[in-house]
């Protein structure tokens, strides 16, 4: 039996796997993250216009909206994470496309070169620097407050 794996050592064995694909890829993403810092002047940030062409025929609003202010993640006013640098984006749909078959994820589709170029997703980031926040206050919206304040009552009265 020295040739067969038991099926107890087969399913460590994968997941084994997926965290060390997941180790290697965090520790991958974090180099990104300083490397996009110290090159970010050096490599041409995008085209904002052609950006905005592949944002919505990439579909990115499905989820993101439109101005980046809606959906998961929200993109607008965020300067961390997968947005510190275009060298960090990249990073993070190649990463994504690499890590896919192990980690498959629903929340957002994988982008492998041959899906997108370097080139189109720089212009996406670049697109996607653009957003800025223009949402209202929430305190004031009447309608949204006289909303919140009718169930109000129906929550008390859950507790």
């Amino acid at each position: 039996m020295s040739g067969t794996v038991s099926k107890r050592n087969r399913g460590t064995s994968s997941l084994g796997m997926c965290i060390t694909t997941a180790c290697v890829s965090l520790v991958f993403l974090i180099a990104a993250a300083f490397v996009g810092r110290a090159h970010a002047q050096s490599v041409p940030a995008g085209d904002p216009i052609r950006g905005k062409q592949l944002y919505f025929a990439h579909g990115c609003y499905g989820c993101h909206g439109f101005n980046g202010e809606t959906g998961r993640p929200r993109l607008a006013g965020v300067n961390d994470g997968i947005l510190q640098s275009p060298d960090t984006f990249v990073a993070f749909l190649r990463l994504r496309a690499g890590i896919s078959p192990l980690l498959p994820s629903a929340s957002m589709p994988s982008y492998a070169v041959t899906a997108l170029s370097d080139a189109s997703a720089r212009d996406i980031y670049a697109y996607v620097r653009t957003f800025t926040l223009n949402a209202p206050d929430p305190a004031g919206i009447p309608a949204l407050q006289s909303i919140l304040n009718s169930v109000k009552p129906v929550q008390k009265a859950a507790q």
